[in-house]
C-alpha cells in the first residue's frame, strides 16, 4: 500500500484544523449560539477528532450564556448579545469550562428574522481564545438562515487556521 500526500487546498476547512491541531498537540472546545452546534458537528465529523476536540456548548439564550459560560449579565445589557464582548466572553469560558488551549465562539443572527437596523440578519461575532489572547471578527453574511451559519463555522475554522499558521 502507498501513501500519497494530499493537496491541503483541496481538503476541507475542519480537516485542515484537525490536522494541525494534532501536529501539535493542541485540544479545542467550541461555544455556540447561532450556529447551533454546527462548528463542533464539523470538528467531530473527522476521525480521529478526539485527539483534539474536547468538546462545546450551545448557548442559545443569554441565561444560558451566563450560566455555563459565566458572559457577564452588564456586558449582555450594555452590548446586547450579539456582540463583540459577548463572543469574547463566551469564547474565554469555553477555554476555562473545558480547560483547553483553543476556544471558538459565535453569536448572530442567522435570520431570517431578528434583525433591526443597528443589528441587520446575518451580523456575527466569531470568537477565538487561545494562550495568546483573544480574537473577535466581526462579519454580516448576506445569505438565508442555512448558509449564514455554514459561513460562520467557516470563518471560524479559517480564524483557527490564522492562528496555527502565526498570522493573528
Amino acid at each position: 500500500m502507498t501513501h500519497t500526500a494530499h493537496d491541503p487546498a483541496k481538503l476541507p476547512l475542519e480537516a485542515l484544523v484537525g490536522e494541525r491541531l494534532r501536529a501539535r498537540g493542541l485540544t479545542i472546545a467550541t461555544a455556540e449560539s447561532c450556529t447551533g452546534g454546527l462548528i463542533a458537528k464539523r470538528l467531530t465529523d473527522r476521525p480521529g477528532s478526539s485527539a483534539y476536540m474536547i468538546g462545546g456548548v450551545v448557548t442559545y439564550a443569554s441565561r444560558a450564556k451566563q450560566q455555563v459560560l459565566g458572559v457577564a449579565e452588564r456586558t449582555l445589557i450594555d452590548h446586547g448579545v450579539v456582540s463583540e464582548p459577548v463572543a469574547r466572553q463566551m469564547a474565554d469560558g469555553a477555554r476555562a469550562l473545558f480547560e483547553v488551549d483553543l476556544a471558538l465562539s459565535a453569536t448572530g443572527i442567522a435570520g431570517p428574522g431578528g434583525g433591526s437596523d443597528k443589528n441587520p440578519v446575518g451580523l456575527t461575532f466569531i470568537g477565538l481564545s487561545t494562550p495568546d489572547g483573544t480574537w473577535v471578527r466581526r462579519f454580516v453574511w448576506d445569505g438565508d438562515r442555512d448558509h449564514n451559519r455554514q459561513a460562520s463555522a467557516d470563518a471560524a475554522l479559517r480564524l483557527v487556521l490564522e492562528y496555527l499558521e502565526g498570522k493573528l
